[in-house]
């Protein structure tokens, strides 16, 4: 008899009991639906999914009731998985009306990969194995969550399948606790929020992956950029701009081009020049840096740029403001002195740490670091200098280990020409995402011939210190969304008042009150729409508007406001100036 407490513990075994419960969906599909054409079904983090050819057939998640009932009652006669092994042309013929499995077939055969064929309760399927020994028992608590879209083998050159989601765990309150953590990020879906305050848009004219700022989303985006470059000016960057576009040369110089080609934009001719927008802001400092002879007294020196930058990404993987096309990155390049890389990353982590926090992020609870080591047998993937590789990612093991910071090791994931620590932020599923890196590039001064003079007179190779102190601004606006769930501290939220006149006649008095709190660098909105106080109150408070300012007589005879929160706190009445010192204070502090 298996030990289940100790299988729950087991990953291996999620994965077991999800490929298995794809099976097992795919079953009562093909029972309630004939004719249908299963694909693929993999176990994926947190559940599994199966695509189909469902044919002129739809299934939509009001299908999921009927679907899971036939899966509970089929799963109770499946008492294990058998496996045999098949002839190609044995696989071919039990899948004979079956294009898609026929293609892996083949695949499977050229590349003399066994062909196995798995059977539990009369339901057989081409599979390589990694199944639960008792479905029966163990396949009971699971949940179809969602049906999308999906190419064949992830190519939009092929048939469009249906995909459907679902999960599995090995009781009934994991389950539980994972779709109510699964509902809560939903809630706080940025994609969701962003539509409902009208935050930014997307338009099938302009294209995939390309997002449309409103006035309200630009406002949030325009206090990032300016808090981050008034910082990093503070911090001792010097802010540049660059062209969003360059010659293929550029790229191919960098040694970024073989490994980027795939997720950049077509080339342009131009006269007698390839050109391409920029998936990356480093070869433009590099030519910056060698615009002109550099001594030792110069370093480091640190080139910063709001950059645009443009990446291919395919359909299937953008997702709101977390994924697109075109973004705009909070670059720099440090260039230094190799013997004083440590110190630049330990100022950068410090640099990362501080923004981070006026954004109310905490370290070790919404982010922390992964330090991305490269492999060194793989010559292709990565530059080739041992010695080069050793000394960079003990200089980034020893900041991390220096200011004691939550980190983790990841082999294999280092950029081509270095180590890296990524940020690594949690969303509010759990899941975590990388938000931007710092990287140590000890490759790309030698393919652009950077140097300086050091203090003997004689010529030298910096290092290049990459790094983003708080990433797309993109990705971070849908981070802030889902964090606070739209309702932004006051120093980033679109509208910080609300001002809500009782009747008409006091609509002057608010304007007047507007424009006091606006030359105090309030952004204010009159809501004087002929709706009733309560009604203005409720639009405003879904609004995730801060502050909602109550004029009538009294306040329009004193020159006061009646204040009260989007929580629904009541401040009671209060003078211009008070209400304006509050808001100024809580501006300034980041509040």
């Amino acid at each position: 008899m298996y030990n289940k407490e100790e299988s729950m513990k087991n990953e291996e075994y999620l994965d077991q009991i999800r490929h298995s419960c794809s099976h097992l969906l795919t079953a009562a599909i093909e029972a309630l639906y004939p004719g249908v054409k299963q694909t693929i079904g993999p176990p994926i983090e947190n559940g599994f999914y199966h695509d189909y050819d469902l044919g002129d057939m739809k299934i939509s998640e009001d299908d999921f009731p009927k679907i899971e009932q036939k899966m509970h009652e089929l799963v109770k006669n499946w008492k294990s998985f058998e496996g045999r092994e098949e002839t190609e042309k044995e696989a071919l013929a039990q899948f004979k009306d079956n294009e898609y499995k026929q293609e892996l077939i083949r695949e499977f055969a050229k590349d003399k990969q066994k062909l196995t064929l798995y059977t539990s309760g009369g339901f057989i399927d081409l599979c390589h194995g990694g199944h639960t020994a008792h479905p029966d028992e163990e396949l009971k608590y699971f949940k179809l969550l969602s049906v999308a879209g999906a190419y064949w083998r992830g190519s939009e050159k092929n048939k469009m399948l249906t995909r459907i989601y679902g999960t599995c765990f090995p009781t009934q309150k994991k389950l539980d606790d994972y779709l109510a953590a699964r509902k809560l990020a939903e809630e706080s879906d940025h994609r969701k929020i962003g539509k409902d305050l009208n935050l930014f848009v997307f338009s099938d004219l302009v294209g995939r992956g390309l997002p449309l700022l409103t006035p309200k989303g630009s406002i949030i985006r325009r206090i990032l950029e300016r808090f981050v470059v008034d910082t990093e000016i503070a911090w001792g960057y010097s802010h540049v701009y660059t062209p969003p576009i360059a010659k293929t040369d550029l790229y191919k110089t960098s040694g970024h081009y073989p490994y980027y080609k795939d997720t950049m934009y077509p080339v342009m001719k131009v006269d007698e020049d390839e050109l391409i927008l920029r998936p990356m802001t480093c070869p433009h400092h590099f030519m910056l840096y060698k615009s002109s002879p550099r001594s030792y007294k110069e370093l480091p020196l640190k080139l910063a740029e709001i950059a645009p930058q443009f990446r291919y990404e395919k359909s299937g993987e953008l997702s709101g403001l977390m994924r697109v096309r075109t973004f705009m990155l909070s670059d720099s390049h440090i260039f230094t002195q190799k013997e004083k890389a440590k110190d630049v990353i330990l100022e950068v982590i410090k640099l990362i740490d501080y923004l981070n926090g006026a954004l109310g992020f905490k370290k070790g609870e919404d982010y922390r670091f992964r330090l991305s080591l490269g492999e060194r047998n793989d010559e292709k993937k990565y530059y080739k200098d041992d010695k080069a590789w050793d000394e960079a990612e003990e200089v980034l093991r020893s900041v991390l280990k220096e200011i004691d910071a939550p980190y983790f090791e990841a082999p294999n994931e280092a950029a081509f020409y270095g180590p890296k620590i990524d940020v690594q932020i949690k969303k509010v599923n759990g899941q975590e995402e990388t938000a931007f890196t710092v990287q140590y590039d000890f490759v790309m001064p030698k393919r652009f011939e950077l140097t300086y003079t050091n203090d003997k007179g004689e010529k030298e190779e910096p290092v290049v210190i990459h790094r983003a102190s708080i990433g797309a601004l993109e990705r971070t606006m849908a981070f802030l969304i889902e964090k606070y769930k739209g309702a932004m501290p006051l120093w980033l939220s679109p509208v910080q008042v609300a001002l809500i006149p009782i009747a008409e006649r006091h609509n002057e008095a608010a304007k007047k009150t507007a424009e006091f709190l606006r030359k105090r660098g309030v952004r204010v909105d009159i809501d004087d729409r002929s709706e009733s106080m309560q009604a203005k109150i409720r639009y405003n408070t879904l609004q995730k508007v801060p502050y909602l300012g109550i004029i009538g007589d009294r306040e329009a005879s004193s020159d006061s406001i009646s204040v009260r929160t989007r929580k629904g706190e009541d401040l009671k009445a209060m003078s211009r100036e008070i209400f304006a010192d509050r808001l100024g204070s809580e501006i300034e502090h980041k509040l």
